[in-house]
């Protein structure tokens, strides 16, 4: 038997990275906006946490989809309170401008439509 070990050593992932990670998935998950900040902040740490190590620590894949993963739960959540606020705001406007010029009666149905 030999008394050395020839297989390759494989350097042990950064927590921060997979913080970063589980933290992206959270936020297209579970925790839409805190989840996706909190991997948009480590995922950047992670990578100079990993850079620093000299080669002691890898991870930097997990830290890269991480940080995608926050910016696409960022995005939809964006759009989504553009959207949101979209299908409320222009009926209420129409409404409001029926109002104003004394026509509500033709603009509630699409209120209930809508709503």
């Amino acid at each position: 038997m030999s008394e050395y070990n020839d297989s390759p050593q494989v350097a042990p992932n950064s927590s921060t990275a997979i913080l970063c990670l589980v933290a992206g998935i959270l936020g297209l998950t579970i925790f839409p906006v805190i989840g996706s900040i909190v991997a948009l902040i480590t995922g950047p740490m992670a990578k100079r946490e990993i850079k620093e190590s000299g080669g002691t620590l890898g991870g930097e894949s997990l830290a890269q989809v991480g940080v995608i993963l926050g910016w696409i739960g960022i995005t939809l959540t964006v759009l989504g309170v553009c959207v949101f606020g979209a299908l409320f705001a222009i009926p209420f406007c129409l409404a409001a401008f029926g109002i104003a010029a004394g026509e509500f009666n033709s603009y509630l149905p699409l209120l209930y439509l809508i709503v």
